[in-house]
């Protein structure tokens, strides 16, 4: 149960930081270079749910939900 606990929760930490790793990328068509955009992005704490997400869903997908 807590691996499908798990697997919903890094779902929702990833949809919530690529949608903001998306919205972010709307600045560098007004002039922010590709280093700015990286070091903005690097001092948002909504796009460090993204690898957490992703981390989170990986350990729910090792265990076995159906084993002994």
């Amino acid at each position: 149960m807590w691996a499908l606990f798990l697997f919903f929760l890094g779902f929702g930490f990833t949809c919530v930081g690529a949608v903001s790793l998306i919205g972010y990328m709307n600045f560098l068509p007004v002039g922010m270079n590709f280093i700015d955009f990286l070091m903005f992005v690097y001092k948002r704490p909504e796009c460090y749910m993204l690898p957490v997400g992703v981390i989170f869903i990986m350990l729910a997908m090792y265990k076995n939900p159906f084993g002994s």
